[in-house]
């Protein structure tokens, strides 16, 4: 019952450093001769070798990892392999496996996140003067610009950043040595698996060590969500605004697709799917947390299937960062969008402003303007002086930059 053979592939490696740290802390208490321990270490880092190649097969006689790479230790080292079970449950096995797992994911879809930021600053800086419609409702509101547009998202990234963070101090806790979920009779020294596992502290009680797995999914699972609900959010913006209706943006021919009938056709699929997928991806912190809502302390078989949701879902948010990173670059702004008529009322927030500057109170001076609407005699600027942070003509680039070295 069950696919973790096939999910399992996945934490191989992980599965053979937390052992290779077990057996070294074994050795160090006595349970393993020094021999023993560097024929279990030696053996366990050739099984690494053979993950990262791609060699290691989890056959179907195998329930999972675990169980794979304990025969092949056996098969090898004899009673040095038998031993290497001592003091350890699969419960912390998998524990251990996933946070290192989550870890290295967290870490990489920062880097692909910081990557995206820098192309999205570039994108603003190159585009900062070129003025976009903004709009409210749908309806057209105030003067915007590409440079405001693309660096909003470059921003909002850095609050995504800022999740992922939050979810790597929950997943960087040692939970080897929590066994079976209370501990050992062994005298096995945590403290060290902690150092030599690269952990930057150690979760001490051995139930809140079992009760973390599903919370660390979950926790990771809610960054995942809000990296997700950036991209979907601007794949959306890039389709409506590639659509003839608005007509703000051009996409070259290898992001589009064509219609099978309609030859005038060009589809920005590509956006479509980066939407799509994480708009699914939104849905993982609430699959999980009603798979676990209901579990009492203790592990459950239940917890097997968070992986079944999770790693999918953290392939698929790579390939859409990845492919948001490769497409952004080629995202060609029109520039003189705003000569149509059907804009000049972007301007009435501006006129009347000013107006208030001249003395005028605003409540007067926005029935002036409506006035002049009304009667068809309003004269659009065409061009904004907004100098406050963060505004059309201050985009503070500079600050965004230095917000996101900080969080990053």
């Amino acid at each position: 019952v069950g696919n973790d053979r096939e999910l399992d592939l996945v934490l191989a490696k992980y599965d053979a450093l937390g052992s290779i740290a077990h057996a070294k802390m074994l050795g160090q208490i006595g349970l393993l001769t020094n021999a023993e321990t560097e024929s279990l270490v030696t053996t366990l880092e050739e099984i690494i070798i053979d993950v990262e190649k791609g060699n290691f097969v989890i056959e179907d006689s195998f329930e999972d990892v675990h169980s794979k790479i304990e025969y092949l230790l056996t098969t090898k080292l004899g009673d040095a392999g038998k031993k290497i079970h001592t003091a350890r449950s699969r419960n912390d096995q998998v524990l251990v496996d996933v946070h290192l797992y989550l870890k290295d994911v967290i870490k990489d879809l920062k880097e692909q996140v910081k990557t995206l930021f820098d192309l999205m600053m570039e994108s603003a800086e190159k585009h900062q003067n070129v003025l976009l419609p903004g709009y409210t409702h749908l309806q057209i509101a105030m003067p915007s610009s590409f440079g405001m547009w693309f660096s909003a998202y470059a921003e909002s990234l850095i609050d995504d950043v800022t999740m992922l963070n939050a979810a790597l101090k929950i997943v960087d806790q040692n939970p080897l040595g929590s066994a079976a979920g209370y501990g050992s009779s062994f005298p096995i020294n945590r403290t060290f698996t902690t150092k030599e596992l690269g952990f930057e502290t150690l979760k001490y009680n051995a139930v809140a060590a079992q009760m973390s797995r599903g919370k660390s999914e979950k926790i990771v699972a809610f960054a995942m969500s809000s990296v997700a609900a950036t991209l979907s959010k601007f794949s959306m913006d890039v389709c409506l605004y590639m659509s003839q209706n608005f007509d703000f943006i051009t996409l070259p021919a290898h992001l589009t697709t064509g219609s099978s009938i309609m030859p005038h056709k060009k589809n920005p699929d590509v956006f479509e799917l980066i939407r799509g997928k994480c708009n699914k991806i939104q849905a993982l912190p609430y699959e999980i947390t009603l798979i676990t809502n209901n579990l009492p302390s203790g592990y459950h078989r239940d917890l097997q299937l968070l992986k079944e949701g999770l790693f999918p879902a953290i392939q698929n948010l790579k390939a859409c960062l990845d492919i948001a990173i490769f497409s952004i670059k080629d995202i060609k702004v029109k520039d003189n969008i705003l000569t149509d008529k059907k804009y000049d009322y972007l301007f009435t927030v501006d006129s009347l402003n000013e107006m208030v500057v001249a003395g005028i109170p605003f409540r007067d001076a926005y029935k002036a303007v409506a006035e002049q609407l009304e009667n068809g005699t309003f004269q659009s600027p065409k061009e904004t002086k907004h100098t406050h942070e963060g505004s059309i003509n201050n985009l503070c680039l500079a600050e965004i930059k230095g917000k996101m070295k900080l969080a990053y």
